[in-house]
């Protein structure tokens, strides 16, 4: 059986409810959902839907670090919108994050997210030896 290890780093926002920034099981890494708060802080990033969706992007680079791997490692992406208005500046925000081939995605639109956020991600990752 394979060991479950928790991820943790300060660089990306703290969990705000029981779980943990990812679970690494074998090769396959479990990113949790990021909203857009500032690590530093705790509070959600002003400045509109395009700088939550880079504050999200760079909480989950953080997490993905932490656990030994990057954005190129990232297979599975799930988008979740407040909004689906918001899904074109999406993939404006996520080209400047990701080359192709893109991970497989999914977006939906929700009735909310925690603390008001406008956007949350979160992923699954393999990383390779």
């Amino acid at each position: 059986m394979a060991v479950r290890e928790a991820i943790h780093t300060d660089d990306a926002p703290g969990a705000i409810g029981t779980y943990s920034q990812a679970v690494r099981v074998g090769d396959t890494v479990y990113l949790s959902g990021q909203i857009p708060l500032d690590p530093a802080t705790m509070k959600m990033v002003d400045g509109g839907f395009e700088a939550q969706a880079v504050r999200v992007l760079e909480n989950l680079r953080a997490v993905a670090r932490a656990a030994g791997g990057s954005f190129t490692d990232i297979v599975k992406l799930n988008v979740y919108l407040a909004d689906l208005a918001n899904f074109p500046q999406v993939n404006a925000v996520m080209e400047r994050y990701f080359a192709p081939p893109y991970p497989a995605r999914a977006a939906v639109q929700v009735a909310a997210l925690p603390r008001g956020a406008a956007i949350e991600i979160d992923a699954v990752m393999h990383l390779q030896d």
